[in-house]
């Protein structure tokens, strides 16, 4: 089965992209019901899984069975390209009951009674889901955000070089196999979802480090959004940065080699000093130190400052060639 939608040219010209605490949290509570399917992501499930006895996932898990349809209005496709936990948190707080009983009566395979209790009064329902998807964060992802944080920060920024520099074409062919490009058509190899369309709005790119390596969609009456896997998901739960190489950390020392060598991929001050486990000042100055010696540069995109190596930087993080 696949969904087909047309992009006109306003469309592709309003393409943007986000990431969703919120999808990162729903996405994982199928990684709790199918530990299979990602098996990359056990580190994080012998760590969370001891902590969850306390808490009661029923409902949640009705609503978001290990496949098929979930349930839309727990996963609001993101209205900022950066939105914090609390504020996605507030708007499934506010989701129509209406909707969500129509949406709560369409997932499958899960405890019917629960479902029923749900359906029989939303409001209160949609207040009790929120309840549990704040304790579950609290339990379950808000320790490991910044590091999903910065792996879909480095996709974002990546995508939007891609789009800028090659277009719709390259950009999508980027995507995975479940997404093909035509010129005019964008089509998605995707069960389960309602066909829709676009309908006026833009389309919203998310990548998902928890979804990987599925692709999802969203339509009316939401903001049109693919969820598509986020690169790099391999190194996720790695411990720390890739170690300086001995020499470049004598020469210009072990932090400022850590954060060179980083820079393989762009990034800004608040993704490094998440991933250096330094202050995001600490990381200013040596990016300060690197900029100034020639070794990085820092390109303002939109209200971020986005930072790569140079030249000079590249070459000096290879280290020495081999010797003729």
């Amino acid at each position: 089965m696949s969904i087909t939608w047309v992009l006109r040219p306003e469309d592709v010209a309003r393409i943007r992209f986000a990431f969703s605490p919120m999808w990162e949290l729903v996405a994982s509570l199928r990684t709790l019901q199918q530990p299979a399917r990602q098996s990359i992501h056990l580190p994080w499930l012998k760590a969370v899984r001891p902590r969850l006895a306390g808490l009661d996932l029923t409902e949640l898990l009705a609503l978001v069975p290990p496949t098929g349809y979930l349930a839309d209005f727990i996963t609001p496709p993101p209205d900022t390209p950066m939105p914090d936990f609390a504020a996605e948190l507030d708007r499934v707080r506010r989701a129509d009951p209406a909707r969500a009983r129509e949406e709560a009566a369409k997932v499958e395979g899960t405890d019917r009674a629960v479902i029923a209790r749900f359906t029989a009064d939303p409001e209160a329902g949609v207040l009790r889901v929120a309840d549990a998807l704040e304790a579950y964060w609290e339990v379950g992802l808000a320790e490991f955000w910044p590091r999903v944080y910065a792996l879909l920060e480095r996709d974002v920024l990546r995508r939007s070089r891609q789009l800028a520099q090659g277009g719709a074409r390259e950009l999508f062919a980027g995507l995975g196999p479940a997404v093909r490009w035509t010129g005019e058509k964008l089509i998605i190899d995707r069960p389960w979802c309602d066909a829709g369309g676009l309908h006026g709005d833009g389309l919203v790119l998310v990548p998902s480090a928890f979804y990987w390596p599925a692709v999802a969609v969203m339509t009316a009456p939401y903001q049109s959004m693919l969820v598509y896997p986020v690169q790099g998901v391999g190194t996720l739960w790695e411990q720390g940065p890739p170690p300086a190489p001995g020499a470049l950390g004598a020469l210009i020392g072990k932090s400022r080699a850590a954060i060179l060598i980083a820079l393989a991929e762009p990034a800004t001050t608040s993704a490094l000093a998440t991933r250096m486990a330094l202050t995001p000042g600490a990381v200013s100055q040596h990016l300060g130190v690197l900029s100034g010696g020639g070794l990085a540069v820092g390109l303002r995109i939109g209200k971020q400052v986005v930072y790569r190596r140079t030249l000079a930087g590249d070459m000096l993080a290879a280290g020495p060639g081999p010797h003729a």
